[in-house]
Parts: structure tokens; sequence; C-alpha cells
């Protein structure tokens, strides 16, 4: 799934999928302060629209609900189910478009409002969406404009993702190690494994959580927040990377080009788990081109404060990185009767709760929806 931030217009053409900025100024390019009218085209409307509906038929499907057009009675009623899914995520993905959105109209940035992808077949593509972006049709001034802009819209979603993972893991529920059945496995991040370990009361890794729709709508905001953090090209990293370091972005773009591919080819040398979605970045980002153009004051440097909050979204970044984000594990064999697989395990809140660690078998990455 790729949520791109805001997309800017080019002579050649726009781009849908990730940030793409002019190279240089066209005399068209105004630095004046959009118009005051404002209104949301029919467009913008009805692709939002369809996206909440099929990110609601992706949430239903994963609900067990049966939906065909031969009972739309029954179907309705499943599409309810599928809501507890797509309200948060559709609140994570405008929250995130609109931070691009308001910082851009506040900086003078000619900005459009999101356009929403909705994803076809979603009993197949289970998120529902390929995301959101904005088109741009002019550029920031400066360097703090420019991470005012790129920075805004993974902190806005993340505001709201935190809290969907905090209230959806609260209802999640946990059973024991058990892989016969296979399955699709979500990664940890650091703040995804931090968070589960805080509220469920155990090692996320050595059970199975079963995430409720809140908290993997949440887990999406975190991997929203990865991608678009990917320090490279025009992606919303990428231009926090040109203003905090300037000319030497460049250097950091290709550097991390390469460590998506080896993060790909390495575990697949020593026959570790992978992500094959890593190989599809490199090739999007390398057609898409790996620098960044240069604002019309590139050599203003930031103030003290955003020098921190760009460090912070750093931080941001390493926190809700995930190696491996999505894997699908093949049904296994049943566990051994003899096996003592797992003790009888209830959330014990309070200061002992790390007392109460059951005795299990320990596997790396082990959340089933």
């Amino acid at each position: 799934m790729n949520e791109p931030g805001p997309t800017i217009e080019t002579q050649a053409g726009e781009s849908p999928v990730v940030t793409e900025i002019p190279r240089h100024p066209r005399e068209t390019d105004s630095w004046g302060e959009p118009e005051a009218a404002f209104s949301w085209p029919t467009t913008n409307i009805v692709l939002f629209l369809l996206t909440l509906l099929t990110t609601t038929m992706a949430g239903a499907y994963m609900a067990g609900a049966d939906l065909s057009l031969l009972s739309p009675i029954q179907s309705l009623m499943g599409l309810a189910s599928g809501l507890s899914f797509s309200v948060p995520l559709m609140l994570i993905l405008l929250a995130h478009e609109m931070g691009h959105f308001v910082v851009s109209r506040r900086n003078g940035v000619d900005v459009s409002p999101p356009y929403f992808i909705p994803a076809p077949f979603p009993s197949t593509f289970i998120f529902g969406t390929f995301g959101a972006f904005i088109r741009m049709r002019s550029i920031p001034r400066s360097r703090r404009a420019m991470f005012d802009i790129g920075a805004a819209g993974p902190w806005a979603g993340m505001m709201i993702a935190l809290p969907a993972v905090i209230i959806g893991l609260q209802r999640s529920s946990i059973a024991p190690l058990d892989q016969a059945g296979g399955g699709l496995q979500l990664g940890n991040s650091l703040l995804f494994l931090g968070l589960s370990r805080w509220i469920l009361g155990v090692d996320p890794n050595s059970v199975n959580v079963n995430l409720h729709p809140i908290a993997f709508a949440g887990w999406i905001g975190f991997f929203v927040t990865t991608l678009n953090l990917l320090p490279v090209g025009q992606l919303d990293g990428g231009h926090v990377a040109y203003a905090l370091f300037g000319p030497r972005h460049r250097t950091i773009s290709r550097l991390f080009l390469l460590f998506c591919a080896l993060m790909v080819f390495v575990p697949l040398t020593i026959g570790r788990s992978y992500w094959a979605g890593w190989l599809l970045w490199v090739i999007i980002l390398i057609a898409l081109g790996l620098g960044h153009p240069t604002t019309f004051d590139a050599d203003t440097p930031m103030d003290k404060p955003r020098r921190i909050a760009a460090w912070a979204t750093i931080v941001l970044f390493i926190l809700t990185f995930m190696p491996v984000p999505l894997s699908l594990a093949p049904a296994g064999p049943p566990p051994n009767p003899g096996d003592k697989i797992f003790q009888v395990m209830e959330r014990i809140d309070g200061p002992n709760r790390a007392h109460h660690t059951p005795n299990i078998i320990v596997a790396p990455r082990r959340h089933f929806i």
C-alpha cells in the first residue's frame, strides 16, 4: 500500500504516486497566498466516498461478512461490521493529507484537496485503498516551508493512528501460539511492539494476537508513516532530509535506496524472511527520480525549533519502521499434545503485570488477523 504525500504538478504531467515537484520554478508558479475562496470538487468527494465504501467492504470481509448483490439487505447489514475498520483508517488517511493541505495553504502554496484511491476487489486487497495524495500547483519558497509541509502529514496521521492502536489493542484477544492454520502476519515496529507489551501485558512475539479492526487500522497508519518517511527522493521523508541536510540529501537518498534492496537480498541469501515489496519501492523510486528540486530560497537553514522537530521526525520513522511489514505464513503442523505451549493467561493490570508472563514457545512476528 502506498499512501503518498503531496503531489506537485510538472510541465510533463502529474504523478499520482509520490510527491513530484518542478525541478525549476516556472513563470506561472505563484508565490502569493492562494485564493481565499475554496470548494471541494465533486471528483474528490466521489473518490472519498468510494474509498470509504471499499475500506468498509474490506473490513466486512475480514469480519466474515458475506457481501453479495443477490442479497442486498443482508449485504448492507454486513457492511456495518466493516465500519470499525474503515472509519479509523479513513480518519488516519484524511488527517495525513489534511496536514499537508492546511500547512501548504498557510505557506501560500496553491494546493488541491486530497484525492483518495479506492482499491478494487476489497476481498483481495485487504486494506481497501491505495492511499491518497494532494496536488501542489506551486512550490514552497524555502527549506523551512518545505519541512513544515512534508512533516505535517505524517505527524497529523500519527495523532489518529496512535490512539487507534491503543484503543484497538485493548479490544484485541490473545490466543496460544499455534501456527497450524497459517495466516497473514503483521510485522512489529518498535512502537507497535512496545504498545503491545504495555497494553496486553505479554510478549506479543510469543502468542497469537487477534487484532481488533481498530488496531489493524492503526497498524496501517504506522505502516503509512514508515513508507512516507523513507528519506528518499520526493517522499515526505525526502522533504525532511532536503530541509535538514541540504545538498547531502542526494547521498542519503541513494543510500536508503540501497538499504531497501538489501532488506530483500540479504535475508533471501541467508534464508530469513523478507518483504518483496521493498523491491517494488526501489523500482518506483528510481522511476520517479531520487533527486529533490531546489526551493526558491535554498540557502537559509532551518531554525533550531525546526531542526529539533526534524530529528524528532527521524525518530518517528525509526520507531514505526518494520523490515518485514507483511508476510503470509503457510499452515504448519499442529502442536504436539505433549508440548507445553501455553499456560493459562489473563490480562494482569498493575505493577506486577510483568511477573505473569506465560511459559510459551517464542516465535517472531506472530500477529494474526
